[in-house]
């Protein structure tokens, strides 16, 4: 079923003057010219025009549609960059013709493309920075994607002499909080999902119960550094560990990969004692957004793998380029590459003391933010943004006139997109609002939110009961 209708959404006759002629439905001022003559009529939404217009109109028209779309600035749901500095949109803008996968053409981008993998492999303490490998990709899906291919084929290859076969089906062991894209990887390529539920006050991932799951067919297993359900960190290490001793006890030897989509460019800044990434021998590959908390504008992730051995060379494409040898493993091919141009830029005008002060501002506006939701009385606070700069509550007990719908859907009035959803399997009973802190949402903005909630929180006490019960069509978000 198509999204839109091919005609008009709007009633039959809405578009139509009083002759049955096709009313302008745009400003007559978008005319290049004579505003009462130069347009007759508006240009169709779900066909081609018979002519072209011109390029300020056809910008107008788009303009105008998309005011009616949230502020960027104000979306506490999404993980992804909305602000970046001028000068880094000014390079973007160069760069955005230039086709990433065309390394021979564009030599300096894969240059800086190359860079980027080498910061991060050496931000995240692998054992030998130079014999990382990685790549850049369209976000953390796509690098998910890639990890999760890398360990199947790994696995595959140990267990040739019984895969494929009716009792050889692989598995990858992860907590129900994982992101979509997980779930997807394992429908698309024929793995089966075995997943840690939550339990009680834990929402993420138990390492001895990920321990338990594994068995000979088990590819790996996925540990999240900051869970987008509630911004907490899973224990790497501790998971490590489970894994170790699994090993020890049946010879198991399981690999874990690290899906640090957004913790990954929070914890080597600010969390340098928390032990997660290469250093943990089973850790094989980790990937990050750099368009979340890595400052870049949509879309790019990066995916690390800790040497080549970690990375099946038949999976592996090679470009020749300055007379070098550039690998690339992706799935997606042409893409251009402002992105890539653009983390660079933000790891060279940041370096390490630069990116520890923004993500500390953040980090410093989310606890101080939580701190002050908690103080109305009205919310449990689940997570305090102490981990992730993310922290989610729901409604105490004793308030039965609303829920976190409600709030939700007030706050949307206001201009404010924070998202309500309920927990998954085990928990279904739990139902929250989460908050994201980003560069750029600053304390002032936080006062302005936390203004705008008490202002809503007395109308909300008064109501009879919770305004929306049916919550699946509560919200529109969904993880």
């Amino acid at each position: 079923m198509p999204l839109h209708r091919w005609d008009s959404d709007a009633p039959q006759d809405a578009g139509r003057d009083r002759n049955g002629g096709h009313r302008l439905a745009v400003n007559p001022f978008y005319g290049q010219a004579n505003p009462v003559g130069d347009m007759t009529e508006a240009p169709p939404k779900h066909r081609l025009p018979n002519a072209p217009l011109a390029p300020s109109t056809a910008y107008q028209v788009v303009h105008d549609e998309l005011m009616l779309d949230g502020n960027s600035r104000l979306n506490l749901a999404t993980f992804v960059t909305t602000w970046m500095e001028p000068e880094a949109g000014v390079l973007m803008g160069e760069c955005r013709d230039k086709n990433m996968i065309d390394k021979d053409e564009y030599p300096r981008t894969a240059e800086l493309e190359r860079r980027c993998v080498a910061i991060l492999a050496d931000l995240w303490n692998a054992p030998d920075p130079a014999a990382a490998v990685g790549c850049s990709t369209t976000g953390s899906s796509e690098a998910c994607m890639l990890a999760g291919m890398a360990l199947k084929r790994r696995w595959a290859k140990r267990n040739a002499d019984r895969y494929p076969s009716p009792g050889a089906r692989p598995n990858l062991v992860m907590g129900v909080n994982v992101q979509v894209c997980w779930e997807k990887f394992c429908n698309f390529w024929e793995v089966e999902a075995r997943q840690v539920p939550m339990e009680g006050d834990r929402f993420h991932l138990d390492p001895a119960a990920a321990a338990a799951l594994c068995d000979e067919n088990t590819i790996g297993v996925v540990g999240v550094l900051g869970s987008t359900f509630d911004g907490s960190y899973e224990p790497i290490a501790e998971l490590c560990a489970a894994l170790d001793e699994l090993q020890g006890r049946t010879g198991l030897d399981v690999p874990v990969h690290v899906d640090g989509a957004s913790g990954a460019m929070v914890a080597p800044f600010l969390d340098e004692e928390l032990v997660w990434d290469f250093r943990l021998p089973r850790v094989a590959s980790i990937n990050t957004s750099g368009h979340k908390y890595g400052l870049v504008y949509p879309g790019v992730g990066w995916a690390l793998w800790r040497s080549a051995a970690e990375l099946p060379e038949e999976l592996v494409f090679r470009v020749n380029y300055l007379g070098g040898d550039m690998p690339t493993f992706a799935l997606n091919f042409s893409r251009p590459g402002a992105q890539v141009v653009a983390q660079y830029y933000t790891f060279l005008r940041l370096g390490r003391e630069g990116y520890r002060a923004v993500q500390q501002s953040t980090r410093d506006v989310a606890i101080g933010l939580a701190e002050e939701v908690g103080k109305f009385g009205d919310f449990r606070m689940l997570t305090r943004g102490d981990e992730l700069p993310v922290f989610a509550f729901t409604t105490e007990e004793g308030v039965t006139a609303y829920d976190v719908f409600d709030v939700a859907r007030r706050m949307r009035e206001k201009g404010w997109l924070v998202p309500a959803y309920t927990f998954p399997e085990n928990r279904e009973d739990l139902s929250v609002i989460r908050v994201v802190c980003r560069n750029g949402f600053t304390s002032d903005l936080a006062e302005l939110f936390l203004e705008d909630l008490g202002l809503l929180l007395p109308e909300l006490r008064r109501q009879s009961g919770p305004a929306v019960r049916d919550k699946g069509a509560a919200t529109g978000f969904h993880h």
